[in-house]
């Protein structure tokens, strides 16, 4: 559905920077329910939770196939935001069953696994919306169904009784408390910065690139559905076996300055892109910089926290990434209208220097 969404937009009337505004909603929507999600499963269990979470996904999908309205849109966003908990919690699983060895192998695995669904998905959504835009949606509705399905029968629970939270729900519920709790870690300030900022150098390009390739070199939604298919045939190949034979050998924070500079390159290379066969390798840069410095900056900020935490850690990570989800495409969708199509890769990259600047400086510290 990714690279569906702005054409949903598109055949309500909308422009960029409504495209980018259903996006920041969702986004907002994560604000509060990320800590939240995050905290009940370190209370509940992460299975229940991650259950509850995907039957949102599935409504949110049947809703946005019968959406005719931008009204309805937004609602569809709006469920599926409240129940998007999804990642958060598969971290705070992975979290659960690795040690310090293969922590980040883990997350990186989970990367990789998203790439599948990268791969194949906006695939299919390109192939699907040749029947009608709306059929990949359905589609996607009984994909969510199928996967609840299978969590139910199948997924054990990772976090037993004994390591759980003995908070309220009450204070499971008070997020704001969380998040800022979550910064008054010194070990780790730095760190979320880094993520923050990594985030927020690609966070508007994700709503942004198909009003993008329309532009600039009028792709249709099937040619941006490819395009998003080779992007996640890199993300399988390095975060599913490229990490794992980088991080034995250089280890997390080497991993992320080298994964954010090559993200600063790529996402300039982009911006820079005068033929359409050049957004390629450029988009291979990216993708090998977000491989390797995403899983690393992960890791490295779960490995400072307390096993029965993981869940609000990620919650709070959650919160922060959905902030970059709001401010991203609101940029990226401004300066896509107002200064040039380009502007929000180069926007993107400088991002990523800042990111970069930001996460020596707490290698530095740790060092």
């Amino acid at each position: 559905m990714l690279p569906l969404l702005p054409f949903f937009v598109q055949a309500q009337d909308g422009g960029a920077l409504i495209a980018g505004l259903l996006s920041s909603f969702y986004a907002f929507t994560q604000l509060f329910t990320g800590p939240i999600i995050g905290s009940l499963s370190d209370r509940f269990g992460r299975r229940p939770v991650l259950l509850i979470c995907l039957c949102g996904t599935a409504l949110g999908y049947l809703i946005l196939g019968f959406a005719n309205s931008l009204p309805l849109l937004f609602l569809a966003v709006l469920i599926d935001g409240l129940t998007g908990g999804n990642l958060t919690t598969v971290y705070a699983y992975i979290a659960d069953v690795t040690n310090s060895e293969n922590r980040a192998r883990g997350m990186s695995l989970v990367g990789a696994a998203f790439g599948l669904g990268l791969m194949a998905g906006p695939a299919l959504g390109g192939f699907l919306s040749q029947y009608g835009l709306y059929v990949p949606a359905f589609v996607a509705c009984a994909i969510a169904l199928a996967n609840i399905i299978f969590g139910f029968f199948v997924l054990p629970e990772s976090l037993p009784l004994e390591k759980r939270a003995t908070k309220s729900i009450a204070e499971s519920f008070n997020w704001m408390k969380q998040f800022i709790g979550l910064f008054q870690q010194l070990d780790i300030q730095k760190l979320l910065i880094a993520m923050f900022l990594l985030n927020l150098a690609f966070a508007g390009l994700q709503s942004n690139f198909p009003l993008y390739s329309n532009f600039r070199f009028q792709w249709n939604p099937t040619q941006n559905g490819y395009f998003y298919l080779y992007v996640g045939v890199c993300a399988v190949f390095i975060q599913g076996f490229l990490f794992g034979k980088l991080q034995p050998r250089f280890g997390e924070k080497r991993l992320t300055i080298f994964g954010l500079s090559l993200m600063a390159i790529g996402l300039a290379g982009m911006a820079f892109a005068p033929q359409a066969w050049m957004l390629f390798p450029a988009v291979t840069i990216v993708a090998l910089g977000t491989g390797t410095s995403i899983p690393s900056l992960t890791a490295l900020v779960s490995l400072r926290v307390a096993e029965n935490e993981q869940g609000r850690l990620m919650g709070g990570t959650q919160t922060l990434l959905a902030l970059t989800n709001i401010f991203g495409p609101i940029i990226a969708g401004i300066s896509f209208e107002l200064i040039t199509f380009s502007a929000p890769y180069w926007l993107g990259s400088l991002f990523a220097i800042f990111a970069l600047i930001v996460a020596r400086s707490a290698s530095h510290h740790t060092e």
